[in-house]
């Protein structure tokens, strides 16, 4: 079923719409879950939840066009806040290495929530992302949104981990020169 037409179900309040969407994205939404969580029983328990949240979101969101994106961001948050709810120690070492890395290109971490609500950060990075090939793009956002470790993105685009791993310090420092120029850091 199209993503539309599950959008359709969920705006007619059918809840075959939870169904579809499971069958459709539940892997992929259970995955990203557990590469943020480490934990088979919290990633259902996060892709249970997303479901959920879609349901008291969808109206009056209407994500016919970007629905997986649409949850993913739902179950990224949910775990998240999972673990830092559940103070999962392993989980938080590994989004402190992800949080270190980013910190190259954010000049004040104390300040990042603040920031990102800002509609000016927010457009930065869109026009900062749009600028980018696709494949350098799409690694960036499977680092920092999916939050993908190395190998797995490596292994994804067959390129090599130190190759990996030396294209998202340049990404970094472009996006770092990027907030310069558009007066966001400075």
């Amino acid at each position: 079923m199209d993503d539309n037409a599950i959008v359709e179900l969920y705006l007619k309040r059918n809840q075959r719409a939870i169904s579809e969407t499971k069958d459709k994205y539940g892997s992929r939404l259970r995955s990203q879950a557990k590469r943020i969580t480490a934990d088979d029983f919290t990633a259902d328990e996060c892709e249970n939840d997303t479901y959920m949240q879609a349901w008291n979101s969808i109206p009056p969101n209407e994500p016919r066009t970007y629905l997986y994106a649409y949850l993913a961001r739902i179950v990224r948050h949910i775990a998240l806040n999972r673990c830092e709810m559940n103070n999962a120690q392993k989980r938080q070492a590994y989004l402190v290495d992800i949080e270190d890395e980013m910190e190259q290109c954010i000049a004040a971490p104390d300040d990042t929530e603040k920031v990102i609500d800002d509609l000016v950060f927010k457009e930065s990075i869109d026009r900062f992302l749009s600028k980018l090939d696709e494949d350098k793009r799409n690694i960036f956002v499977r680092r920092y949104f999916f939050m993908d470790d190395i190998k797995e993105i490596a292994e994804r685009y067959d390129y090599s981990e130190s190759k990996i791993k030396s294209m998202l310090m340049r990404l970094r420092e472009k996006l770092r020169e990027h907030f310069e120029k558009d007066g966001i850091f400075s």
